[in-house]
């Protein structure tokens, strides 16, 4: 029996024309994707008007040494949620490793950790994300709308976020500019 293929750790680009406008040009992390279902992290766009400094205010966290970085749109899925992907060198109570690759964390110790300037060396902080039920999720690729692509973690923390949807590309050797916004029909 052949063993699923399960995206954790890699990075879901959206197609042109993906039929949705809440993710067009989304590029999401993967941080867990299992026959139960899978959830990723939006990191292709950021939170309009909306920094760190401001969300740590709300949480009456002290923002501290934390620079007032800009918030992530994690997702459509409860939205008032709070993420933060981040280097391996940090872990909290319920900090997940996402494959070796980047860990996930959603609650607050991680930020105080970050405001005290003893949490992890690389974050982002993302509000919402994208989730998918049992088999959901492969039965959207099997459609026109998502192209899979394994990617190092410099594509979170080195990268512009305006320029990780294109670079996504790049790394699977497609140039985005020549896909269709249409799929086929036979």
């Amino acid at each position: 029996m052949e063993q699923a293929t399960f995206l954790t750790g890699q990075f879901l680009l959206a197609m042109p024309g993906i039929g949705d406008t809440r993710f067009d040009r989304s590029v999401i992390a993967m941080c867990s994707h299992d026959a139960n279902g899978a959830l990723g992290v939006g990191v292709g766009a950021v939170v309009s008007g909306l920094g760190l400094h401001e969300v740590l205010e709300q949480l009456e966290i002290a923002p501290g040494v934390a620079p007032d970085a800009p918030v992530h749109f994690g997702g459509p899925v409860e939205p008032r949620r709070g993420f933060v992907l981040h280097s391996l060198d940090w872990g909290g109570q319920d900090t997940l490793d996402v494959a070796g690759r980047w860990a996930l964390s959603g609650t607050l110790d991680v930020l105080r950790a970050i405001a005290a300037g003893t949490g992890p060396t690389r974050w982002l902080v993302a509000l919402g994300y994208a989730g998918w039920g049992p088999g959901q999720l492969e039965e959207e690729l099997t459609r026109h709308g998502w192209l899979n692509v394994a990617d190092v973690p410099d594509m979170l923390f080195d990268t512009p976020v305006q320029k990780r949807w294109t670079r996504g590309f790049a790394t699977a050797g497609v140039d985005p500019r020549l896909l269709s916004s249409q799929s086929g029909h036979s």
